[in-house]
């Protein structure tokens, strides 16, 4: 039978745990597909933890058969998402990384190439190597993959044209990006991003 001071102490555990979350309540799971390569997912698992330090990694997993696009020879990012936002918990963030083209459909343009996909707000992105330059590579990834977990958080494109949150409009825009803005930052900084 437990004691009056346990059960005490029992009861100020479960107020504290349930009642005083966080603003690392939230993971951001990185999630690389099979294709990519095991030293850059290690690399842009440590830069993002030291901005978000509730931030995990995961094995490689296959990309899904269901999200090729034949016609291009691609995947579709929106199919993606859908695939990796249904394998996550409420509080979890995922970031899908790949080698592979991906596309998306934009205005009337049915499969448009893409960097990344992020939806505004969501719980899941996708980015690629694919259309990065591959002498800077790990650095432009870190931004794409910067720029998408930006969206499902709620950042929408931004007009700062120095800002990791601009279109790219069809572009590679990467190396004039060299951070957040300061409203972009602001907002991040209270999802509790160490910016």
């Amino acid at each position: 039978m437990k004691t009056k001071r346990q059960i005490t102490l029992l009861t100020i555990f479960f107020c504290l745990f349930f009642s005083c979350k966080t603003k690392h309540d939230n993971v951001i799971m990185i999630q690389p597909y099979s294709d990519f390569n095991e030293k850059l997912s290690g690399e842009i698992h440590k830069q993002i933890l030291g901005i978000y330090p509730n931030t995990v990694i995961e094995r490689s997993i296959p990309l899904p058969i269901g999200a090729y696009y034949k016609p291009k020879d691609r995947y579709r990012s929106d199919i993606l998402i859908k695939y990796l936002s249904h394998s996550i918990g409420r509080d979890t963030i995922v970031i899908g990384m790949t080698t592979k083209d991906i596309s998306t459909t934009k205005d009337s343009i049915e499969d448009w190439g893409i960097m990344g996909l992020g939806y505004c707000p969501g719980n899941a992105c996708v980015v690629s190597t694919f259309r990065l330059t591959k002498t800077r590579l790990e650095e432009q990834f870190y931004k794409v993959a910067l720029h998408e977990l930006g969206h499902t958080l709620g950042l929408k494109h931004c007009s700062d044209k120095t800002c990791l949150m601009r279109d790219a409009e069809g572009g590679n825009p990467l190396d004039k990006e060299k951070g957040f803005c300061t409203t972009c930052k602001s907002l991040l900084k209270t999802k509790g991003w160490n910016l």
